[in-house]
């Protein structure tokens, strides 16, 4: 039995960190379904600025919006939003089998927004109606400016998929904010059951430190940090105040596993999937890895339930000097500044394309903002 279908009958989620429209188009995204045991997928600006630059699968639909007087962000949002909406299709049975617990694709909002909450919420609301698909989850980061516009948006019904979170301390604050939104919305006698999960980058850590830490420690620090948050995690679906919201209706916001394609080309292409098999969550890979996982037999230990002995091993990491609380608060800001520049390069993929294909594409405002990074 390949391992791509022993993780999912542990009762982890496989999704793929990956779209283009070729996929769609040459039935492989089908194939993944049926025969790697994939029932979700993600997407980011870089995926679709590498899909979009890198093939001319788009150039029909690319012309055909350009005729209509769209460009930049509008035409982009067009282009995803065509993509998401025939992977969500693709995930439906799943999603209905499932009850809403799986079978969802996810589309992030400009991050040039992140520091305007009502601008993100209504980003948010406009991507979801326009989408028309209940399994569609919209990307709104994690960080200290987007967690009320993450409350909000589940108060408001839209599904979120909270990203760019590194640490306890960032998971903890957008289950906050998900819960805050779940316990208003029982408040105010709506359904409680709005979908969610908290995505976690994982093998940023390890190569942030590359190098600065002995070598009994290389290619740790990820996975600890992950133990440390799938801890806590079981502790909070346990708690007194969310068995109160799932008695009043609601789900669990799930946890997910981002950023676990092995960076060090000296390590396992499935080290971090391995480390992370735990049931009740969600592993989104890119292609490469989830071929890897395919390829092999067999899977590791489950993660244990307690954290393991991963406060010693963060304690090992300090003594090596690093500040673990510190390096979440920089990854997590560097992440959010990456974002930006993904989005920028993407809208000048989109221009640069439009240019070639039509007449020479507006440029997009959101282009020229100062990014605020």
């Amino acid at each position: 039995m390949k391992a791509t279908q022993l993780l999912h009958n542990l009762g982890q989620s496989l999704w793929l960190d990956n779209i283009t429209r070729d996929l769609l188009n040459k039935g492989t995204l089908e194939g993944y379904i049926d025969e790697l045991s994939v029932t979700g997928l993600t997407s980011n600006p870089t995926i679709f600025d590498q899909a979009i630059k890198n093939s001319s699968a788009y150039d029909a639909a690319i012309r055909e919006k350009l005729t209509k007087g769209k460009s930049g962000e509008e035409l982009f949002f067009d282009l995803a939003i065509e993509d998401l909406t025939r992977a969500a299709d693709l995930f439906r049975p799943i999603f209905d089998q499932t009850n809403g617990v799986d079978g969802w694709v996810s589309l992030e909002v400009s991050p040039l927004l992140a520091y305007d909450t009502a601008t993100t919420l209504a980003a948010a609301r406009e991507l979801h109606t326009r989408a028309a698909r209940p399994n569609l989850f919209i990307k709104i980061p994690g960080t200290k400016e987007g967690l009320p516009a993450i409350e909000e948006a589940i108060f408001a019904g839209v599904p979120v998929n909270v990203t760019l979170l590194f640490s306890r301390e960032h998971y903890l604050a957008a289950a906050e904010a998900y819960l805050r939104g779940i316990e208003r919305r029982t408040d105010a006698g709506l359904n409680p059951q709005v979908g969610s999960v908290a995505s976690v980058f994982v093998s940023r850590w390890d190569a942030a430190i590359a190098g600065k830490v002995p070598a009994e420690l290389k290619n740790q620090l990820g996975i600890t940090v992950a133990n440390r948050i799938y801890k806590a995690y079981r502790d909070l679906l346990t708690s007194a105040r969310w068995q109160r919201t799932y008695n009043a209706g609601a789900r669990p916001q799930r946890l997910l596993w981002a950023s676990t394609g092995t960076k060090d080309p000296t390590a396992s292409d499935v080290l971090y999937i391995k480390a992370l098999a735990a049931p009740f969550t969600v592993n989104t890979m890119p292609e490469t890895t989830l071929k890897a996982l395919a390829d092999h037999g067999e899977l590791g230990s489950i993660m244990a339930a307690d954290g393991g002995n991963c406060e010693d091993v963060i304690s090992a990491f300090t003594k090596a000097g690093i500040n673990v609380d510190a390096l979440a608060t920089q990854l997590q800001d560097e992440g959010a500044k990456s974002f930006v520049k993904s989005w920028n390069d993407l809208m000048t993929v989109i221009d640069s394309k439009s240019s070639v294909l039509g007449r020479p594409a507006e440029k997009s405002e959101a282009h020229h903002e100062d990014t605020g990074h």
